[in-house]
């Protein structure tokens, strides 16, 4: 039997996709880091309806305040060195590269709903009954899609804070939002963000260090010279 869509929820879902499909693959930095702002508000907005209310509060204040403003602040110029920050990532990534990760991101994808069926067995009847924890599985297997497939790592990094939102909001569709669950949650929320912070001033301390270049994976293909 096929249960009724929650409009509400389905739509909190597609808007949460499509989000994190704008900040992962968008080359505009400046524009993928107010990408991810919205993304955190979003997925405040799915706390909440979840009835995790201290949840929603948290992420505001982590996820779209700090993190967000933390990503916005490697971008400003260097006063030092009147150094301005590249807003756009320029950096060429060969086809079979792409096609080897959009693989892999299929291959999570299947692996990631197979062990979410067998926690929900009533998944399986009806794909509709969960529009949220469907969502958080395509979010995860994009995440680390866009993480293994950027070589620029400031995009890197947002695919860390996407992935890891990602993970939590499917945590809490399997397992509630109880009390002892959105601390627990609430606690790895707060690890992500010192983990964000250090590695934004990592950022912000190599461009200080060795200039913009300093952003791009050493690994990264060159574009030759015109």
């Amino acid at each position: 039997m096929i249960a009724s869509i929650d409009t509400v929820e389905s739509g909190l879902a597609v808007c949460l996709l499509m989000t994190a499909i704008g900040c992962l693959f968008d080359r505009h930095l400046l524009r993928a880091c107010w990408l991810l702002v919205l993304f955190a508000l979003l997925m405040s907005a799915a706390w909440w309806y979840l009835n995790a209310p201290w949840l929603a509060l948290v992420e505001v204040i982590l996820g779209s305040a700090l993190t967000g403003g933390g990503f916005i602040y490697v971008l400003r110029t260097l006063p030092s060195q009147r150094l301005s920050m590249p807003r756009y990532d320029r950096t060429r990534v060969e086809w079979p590269h792409r096609l080897t990760k959009g693989l892999l991101i299929i291959a999570w994808s299947i692996m990631l709903g197979v062990a979410t069926q067998f926690l929900l067995p009533d998944m399986a009847l009806s794909l509709t009954a969960h529009p949220l924890i469907l969502c958080s599985v395509v979010i995860v297997s994009l995440g680390m899609g866009a993480f293994a497939l950027h070589h620029h790592l400031m995009r890197r990094l947002m695919a860390f804070n996407v992935l890891g939102s990602g993970v939590f909001l499917m945590l809490a569709g399997m397992a509630g939002t109880s009390p002892s669950a959105q601390a627990l949650i609430t606690v790895g929320l707060l690890i992500a963000w010192l983990g964000s912070l250090l590695g934004v001033l990592l950022l912000r301390q190599l461009v200080h260090q060795e200039g913009s270049a300093a952003l791009n994976d050493e690994y990264a293909p060159v574009r030759p010279p015109s």
